[in-house]
């Protein structure tokens, strides 16, 4: 079977090379993509030059930052063309994801569609997250959950492995999120739209190593107006 991870980045040339490393030791065999949106610190400049060393690292450059969203929207049209490929992994540059998980990963996606890296699951959690933070991230799922009626913990969770040909059948122009909330527009009409059989592990998220958190006020207020919006077409769906 073939694999691939997918990891966006802007401004993660500090981590970028660590995490890099720390897969391959672990999945020797194992794809990475790293879809960089631009980043003026030359995150992409370090990545080519880890190319040199690790056939199996690619990069995706675009021109500008466009969000989250649109990055993984652009990797994963490209790569479901890809028929060789069996499963597609998401996962940050910023060490918050710790590659001990992927073999999980890909060993539970054998019996699933999505496998979901998941905090809010039994034994799953964070590590040195501010109080403030943490409720907020609460509150958000328990948000989500409430108005999307899927029967998961993390919908915000990016930390995930899906089917190729699950992704193949998604149309992504249904996706309007460009940023952080694209990760519960994807679970939802992966699980309500496609019928995907969902599982989550537990996973402990850890603080990001070098660098600045990227969430901001636009990110809240998105992640506030998206499950609205899917409510609705949950109830349009019924009708």
């Amino acid at each position: 079977m073939k694999n691939i991870i997918l990891i966006p980045t802007y401004n993660e040339k500090d981590n970028i090379k660590l995490i890099v490393a720390e897969i391959f030791n672990l999945l020797p065999e194992i794809k990475i993509l790293v879809i960089d949106d631009n980043s003026p610190d030359g995150t992409a400049e370090i990545v080519k030059s880890l190319m040199e060393r690790h056939v199996n690292l690619f990069l995706l450059e675009r021109q500008k930052k466009t969000g989250l969203g649109d990055a993984y929207k652009d990797a994963m049209s490209r790569v479901i063309k890809d028929r060789e490929i069996d499963h597609i992994i998401t996962m940050d540059a910023d060490g918050s994801h710790s590659p001990e998980y992927l073999q999980i990963f890909l060993d539970k996606i054998l019996q699933h569609d999505l496998v979901i890296g998941s905090r809010y699951t039994k034994d799953g959690g964070t590590v040195d997250w501010e109080v403030w933070r943490r409720y907020l991230s609460r509150f958000g799922n328990l948000y989500a959950r409430f108005f999307t009626g899927l029967a998961i913990n993390d919908f915000t969770a990016g930390f995930m492995c899906i089917r190729r040909e699950l992704l193949e059948r998604l149309d992504f122009n249904i996706i309007g999120s460009s940023g952080y909330s694209f990760q519960i527009e994807l679970k939802f009409h992966l699980i309500h739209g496609l019928g995907a059989r969902a599982f989550e592990i537990p996973i402990i998220f850890k603080s990001r190593r070098e660098g600045e958190s990227k969430l901001s006020k636009q990110i809240i207020r998105e992640g506030i107006i998206i499950p609205l919006k899917l409510f609705l077409k949950r109830l349009w769906h019924k009708k």
